[in-house]
């Protein structure tokens, strides 16, 4: 039996691969490339290259590997881009998904995890949500995954699926042991860019909004540590297989820092005074976004090792820096 994890030579996908290989499981990524690294792929994993919505490919994978369950990554992720090209994200989420449960349901796949995002709450006011605050997306980004929430559930109320939806907050940070961080040259991700603009990497960064109703007009999120985040997935593969029911979990730690904060840290960390310049707002962007985390704690035993916004700075500054060497 193996694991299919799409989008494994991405980001968060080759942290999910990493502790899969290192707690002995066979491990199968598919990964078409288009924003991943095969140097991010761990050698233990088997590597497809190919599309995680070539129902057809996928069909064949489940048989040739024995993958009874699937975690999938793969996918587009900046909310602007999706506001000024929502089609490919209804291309690259929605259809691609459809596609990728429908050989699941085929090849009698038993679990199947999901990483949806924050963004399907939209404006959500500073008070953090739980997972049944009401829905209501501001970007196609966070319709399009909203709709593959939707749609794991009517499919599991007609097929032996089972599911489990991690909405993710603000994912930052890397492997402790620098296996993998987050590599994308131009990602969008802020403490990334921070720390880009601390080692000379970018002339400046910019801060999109300060008049938003938060305590210094930028926006809050929830910044979560990558390791921490998959430590939940690992937990609710294991609450499945344990035959545990379907279930929708926000992983994020309860505090939310604001922009201005993040920026503070990343200088302090760095000790660099890098060139911060102020701009309007970005379309589709909250001006709030945090989480309790609590239902993820009491369902799964979750118990955070890294809820610190300096310790996740450090750790992505270390991950630049060690791009710098590893890129030369």
């Amino acid at each position: 039996m193996a694991v299919l994890v799409t989008g494994g030579a991405g980001y968060i996908g080759s942290h999910m691969v990493l502790n899969l290989a290192d707690s002995g499981e066979k491990v199968v990524v598919l990964d078409n490339l288009s924003t991943g690294f095969d140097w991010a792929i761990d050698g233990r994993a088997i590597f497809e290259q190919g599309h995680a919505g070539d129902t057809a490919l996928v069909r064949g994978l489940i048989d040739k590997h024995g993958i009874n369950e699937i975690i999938h990554f793969a996918g587009s992720i900046v909310v602007p881009e999706s506001v000024a090209d929502p089609l490919k994200y209804y291309a690259n989420n929605t259809a691609t998904s459809r596609n990728l449960i429908e050989a699941a349901v085929q090849g009698g796949v038993q679990s199947f995890i999901f990483s949806s995002t924050a963004a399907v709450y939209g404006m959500t006011g500073l008070e953090p949500v739980v997972e049944t605050t009401p829905l209501s997306p501001m970007s196609p980004y966070g319709r399009s995954k909203l709709m593959t929430e939707m749609m794991l559930a009517d499919v599991a109320a007609a097929h032996p699926l089972r599911f489990g939806v991690l909405r993710y907050f603000n994912v930052a940070g890397a492997d402790p042991g620098k296996r993998s961080g987050q590599s994308t040259p131009f990602a969008t991700h802020l403490i990334k860019v921070a720390c880009q603009t601390a080692l000379g990497q970018r002339e400046k960064m910019d801060i999109f909004g300060t008049d938003y109703e938060t305590p210094d007009g930028t926006c809050v999120r929830d910044y979560i540590h990558v390791t921490d985040l998959i430590a939940a997935h690992a937990l609710l593969l294991k609450h499945l297989r344990a035959g545990g029911e379907s279930t929708t979990i926000n992983c994020a730690y309860g505090q939310g820092y604001s922009v201005r904060q993040v920026v503070e840290t990343v200088r302090r960390v760095s000790g660099v005074e890098f060139r911060v310049d102020e701009g309007p707002r970005r379309p589709g962007d909250p001006a709030s976004v945090t989480a309790t985390g609590q239902k993820a704690r009491e369902l799964l035993g979750w118990v955070p090792q890294h809820d610190d916004l300096e310790g996740i700075v450090q750790s992505a500054y270390a991950w630049e820096r060690h791009l710098m060497t590893r890129n030369r």
